[in-house]
C-alpha cells in the first residue's frame, strides 16, 4: 500500500512566479529621512528582519498550497472472496474398520485413509467455510461451519470406528448436514457424503432428504468405498445436480477428492480502491500562524 502526494488544482501553483516576480518588479521606496543622525536614534527602522522575511514567505507558500488543495492518496487492493460452505459427512460404521483399503499400507483400516485424505482435503479449502457431520447407528455434527481448519483437522484425527455405532444411519446424516447448511448465505452449498454401505437405521425418509437439500439448493456430492456399492448413493448424488463416485483405494479416493476440489471452486475477486485524504487545513493553519506572527512582529517593532 502506497502513498502518493499530487493537487487538486495544480494550476495555482503559477502563483508562486507571479509573487516572486512582484518582489523584483515592484520594490519598496527607501525611506529618507532630512533630520541628521536620525538613523542612529532609530536602529531598527532600517535594519532588514530576515524574521519578517520567512514569516512572510511562509505564509505565502503555505496558502497557495492549501489554495491547491494537496492530497494523499492510498491504492489498496480489497479481496472479495465468493466462498463455498462445505459439509464433509464421514461414515464411522463397523464396517469401515476394515483393512486392505490403503495399497502401501494394509494395516490401515478404510477410517485411517479417509481420515488423512479429508484433512489434506480440508487444509486444502482456506477460503471456505468447512462442517463435519460423522454417522454411525446414529449422526451428529462434530463441527460447526468454521474456517478454523486446524481444529477440524483435529476433530477429524480424533476419529474412530464405532464413536456413534455400528450401523449406518445414511439419510440421517444428509439430514443433519442440511441443518448446517440451510442458513447459509454462501452461493455455493455442497455436501460430500462418504459411506462403504447402505443405509440401515435413518429414522428420516430418503425422499424428504432429498426434498430439503432441492429446497435450500445444496449439492451433494456421493462418494461409494470399495464393492459395496449403494444405490441409494447414486441417487442421492443424481437428485441434487452432483456426482456418485466409486473408490476401491486410497489413490481413487484421492482422485475423487482432487475432483471435488476442481469442480468446487471459490470465486476471489480483487478489487483495486482509492483513498483519497485531503491535507490543505494543516497548510491553511500554518498560513494563518505565520500570519499572525508576522503581525505580532511588525507591531512589536514597528516594521513591515
Amino acid at each position: 500500500m502506497l502513498e502518493t502526494f499530487s493537487f487538486v488544482h495544480p494550476f495555482v501553483l503559477l502563483l508562486f512566479p507571479l509573487f516572486i516576480l512582484s518582489t523584483f518588479v515592484f520594490k519598496q521606496e527607501k525611506t529618507s529621512y532630512y533630520i541628521p543622525h536620525l538613523y542612529q536614534l532609530l536602529p531598527y527602522t532600517n535594519k532588514k528582519s530576515y524574521l519578517n522575511f520567512f514569516l512572510k514567505w511562509t505564509m505565502l507558500t503555505c496558502m497557495i498550497l492549501a489554495l491547491s488543495d494537496p492530497v494523499l492518496s492510498k491504492t489498496i487492493q480489497a479481496v472479495k472472496s465468493n466462498a463455498i460452505d462445505i459439509v464433509l459427512a464421514i461414515d464411522t460404521s463397523g464396517s469401515m474398520s476394515t483393512y486392505g483399503f490403503s495399497e502401501k499400507n494394509y494395516k490401515q483400516s478404510r477410517l485411517d485413509v479417509v481420515k488423512n485424505v479429508v484433512q489434506n482435503f480440508i487444509s486444502s479449502r482456506k477460503r471456505d467455510a468447512i462442517g463435519l457431520v460423522v454417522f454411525g447407528t446414529t449422526a451428529g455434527i462434530a463441527s460447526p461451519l468454521s474456517f478454523d481448519k486446524k481444529a477440524q483437522e483435529n476433530i477429524v484425527n480424533s476419529l474412530h470406528v464405532g464413536v456413534l455405532g455400528k450401523s449406518t444411519a445414511l439419510i440421517d446424516a444428509v439430514i443433519s448436514s442440511i441443518t448446517l447448511l440451510k442458513n447459509s448465505k454462501s452461493k455455493s452449498k455442497v455436501i460430500i457424503l462418504l459411506s462403504d454401505g447402505e443405509d440401515s437405521s435413518s429414522k428420516v425418509p430418503l425422499l424428504i432428504a432429498l426434498k430439503l437439500a432441492k429446497h435450500y439448493k445444496i449439492r451433494i456430492y456421493t462418494i461409494t468405498i470399495d464393492k459395496s456399492y449403494s444405490d441409494m448413493m447414486q441417487v442421492i448424488a443424481k437428485k441434487n445436480g452432483a456426482k456418485n463416485f466409486k473408490v476401491m483405494n486410497k489413490k481413487d479416493l484421492e482422485k475423487v477428492y482432487n475432483t471435488i476440489d476442481s469442480l468446487e471452486k471459490s470465486d476471489v475477486q480483487y478489487t483495486v480502491l482509492h483513498v483519497n485524504k485531503h491535507i490543505y487545513a494543516y497548510f491553511l493553519i500554518l498560513s494563518l500562524f505565520c500570519a499572525l506572527a508576522l503581525v505580532l512582529h511588525v507591531k512589536n517593532r514597528g516594521v513591515l
